[in-house]
């Protein structure tokens, strides 16, 4: 399985609506990208897996 996929499946119904919501307020992705790496989030979300 590849790390996309698996990033994908670890993702639920929480994080799409944070997401979302950050769109819908006009913040960017790259904005959101580096908030979440700036917090680990993203090499938690892989080691999960």
């Amino acid at each position: 399985m590849r790390n996309t996929e698996c990033i994908v499946e670890v993702m639920d119904e929480e994080w799409i609506a944070l997401i979302l919501e950050a769109k819908k307020l006009g913040i960017d992705k790259e904005t959101v990208r580096t908030f979440l790496n700036q917090n680990d989030m993203k090499e938690q979300l892989v080691k999960q897996c």
